[in-house]
């Protein structure tokens, strides 16, 4: 890990390699453009820029915002001044460096000696713009990223409208697979259900950059979401494209566009982002036995804050006492429409505890009920929300066994995630036209559940998430903001604000 920090920041220095003869016309022998470390003090010279400059060029993905910086400066040693310049020089500077070094025409003129610019307004708008898009573009892929939660899947750990940090550095981050995207969109242009904010001109294998630590159970994470490769317009990340496919058959929702709009492919880092808990790490045996996680045989017990849904027999709950239970807008409606409530632990003690409550009993689907939305959708495992598994957790350079009892835990792992022609004949299974009875695992897997149990669309509705598909530790809540409240009613949640994640 060590070898690779210290190597990322030489990959950065190695650009200075086309700048031999815009070494030698800034009157400094040539062969110090190849020169790792030395080279970097060198050219800061050319571009006369203070030293502690260098400091910042040590440090990973900050490095990569100075070099642009760095040739920004070059260019105006060359009186390159208009934007167009400047930026074909950050773009291509393989082509640009070389150019200004060869050309007769271009010479260099020392920052002390070269004429003052006066940037009109416009100018200056658009540089502070650029300035600001790119270092927020930098700063969100590799540092840190701000989410929001969009439902109670993670109640009550993470409320609805919780606005959170996201560390990127925790795990490591990935590369973008599509670089090329238009700025803080995710996948979708504004205005349209469809149009993709990114271009696959350029297509960057998966790569992780060594974080500070590794995916722990019970760490709270952010990822991409694995059915999200193929989705309908009109449904998105709401009901999955394969789920769809297993409703309405892949011809109809192929085929029907009024109903499920266009089909779209998007890569592993446009896909939708989700937040949940992972219960189980690469390695892990997981099994659910009357709603509760056992993880290599242990208890793993409900996070605080956790949530199962119980049927309650009572008459409405009163303002006042949904505010002490923190029953949200959202969860009221499902105990007023169908006599359902999610509750903590606590708030079943305290509800039991009420003359109105007449009974309040556990919704609790029976061992051997089989519910077919559930991962691996095969009846030859009947298992639903509350009895699921036993389930093994594959992790990198595993050698699993495979036959057609358990293909259909392992078919999109090989097909999908790992990219493999996978095919199916009678008792025969064959990968990438070879006929196969085993099969090592690339990847390291995580199971990822919600805290609200019973209202979460996990890991047992799709399976295992591979690791290129996370994307980060969810650390510290900044802001809360009760979507069921206005401004001047509660709407902020003061004692939810400026939390760390548990």
């Amino acid at each position: 890990m060590l070898l690779i920090y210290l190597l990322f920041p030489v990959s950065f220095t190695l650009i200075t390699v086309f700048a031999w003869k815009i070494f030698e016309k800034a009157g400094y022998p040539g062969w110090a453009s190849i020169v790792p470390f030395y080279n970097l003090y060198i050219w800061l010279k050319i571009i006369d820029k203070p030293m502690w400059w260098y400091l910042l060029l040590l440090f990973p993905f900050l490095n990569v915002f100075m070099i642009m910086l760095m040739l920004v400066e070059t260019a105006k040693c060359f009186d390159k001044f208009e934007l167009w310049e400047q930026g074909l020089t950050v773009i291509i500077p393989f082509v640009a460096l070389p150019y200004l070094g060869h050309s007769p025409d271009q010479h260099y003129i020392p920052p002390d000696k070269r004429k003052k610019v006066k940037k009109s307004k416009q100018r200056e708008w658009v540089d502070a713009i650029i300035f600001a898009v790119i270092a927020a573009t930098i700063i969100r892929t590799f540092l840190i990223e701000a989410y929001t939660i969009p439902t109670s899947s993670m109640e009550k750990s993470l409320l609805r409208g919780d606005f959170l940090f996201v560390s990127k550095i925790a795990y490591g981050p990935k590369n973008p697979n599509t670089p090329l995207s238009f700025p803080f969109v995710h996948h979708t242009m504004p205005m349209s259900s469809d149009r993709k904010s990114f271009l696959e001109w350029i297509k960057l294998p998966y790569f992780r950059f060594p974080g500070y630590t590794t995916i722990k159970n019970n760490d709270v994470v952010v990822f991409n979401y694995p059915e999200g490769d193929t989705v309908s317009t009109v449904f998105q990340s709401n009901q999955s494209y394969y789920s769809l496919c297993r409703d309405y058959g892949r011809e109809n929702v192929m085929k029907n566009k009024r109903k499920f709009g266009n089909i779209i492919y998007r890569p592993v880092d446009k896909r939708e982002n989700y937040i949940k808990r992972c219960i189980g790490i690469a390695g892990d045996t997981l099994e659910v036995i009357d709603r509760k996680v056992y993880v290599n045989g242990k208890y793993a017990g409900l996070p605080p804050g956790g949530q199962y849904m119980y049927f309650v027999n009572s008459g409405p709950l009163n303002r006042k006492f949904q505010d002490k239970l923190d029953i949200s807008g959202e969860d009221y409606n499902l105990f007023r429409n169908r006599g359902i409530l999610p509750l903590t632990d606590e708030a079943y003690k305290e509800l039991s505890g009420l003359s109105a409550v007449k009974e309040i009993v556990p919704l609790l689907e029976k061992e051997g009920k089989w519910d077919p939305r559930l991962f691996p959708f095969d009846s030859v495992y009947p298992w639903n929300a509350d009895n699921y598994g036993p389930v093994y957790i594959p992790k990198k350079g595993d050698v699993i066994r495979l036959n057609t009892g358990n293909i259909s835990i392992y078919e999109r792992l090989i097909d999908v995630y790992e990219n493999n022609d996978l095919r199916i004949d009678g008792d025969d299974i064959y990968i990438n036209g070879e006929k196969a009875d085993t099969y090592t695992i690339q990847m390291d897997y995580f199971w990822l559940m919600g805290d609200n149990r019973h209202n979460s669309a996990d890991s047992r509705f799709w399976g295992f998430v591979p690791e290129d598909h996370v994307v980060g530790k969810a650390v510290f809540v900044w802001l809360s903001l009760d979507p069921d409240r206005n401004l001047g009613d509660g709407k902020i949640r003061w004692n939810k604000i400026f939390r760390f994640i548990r």
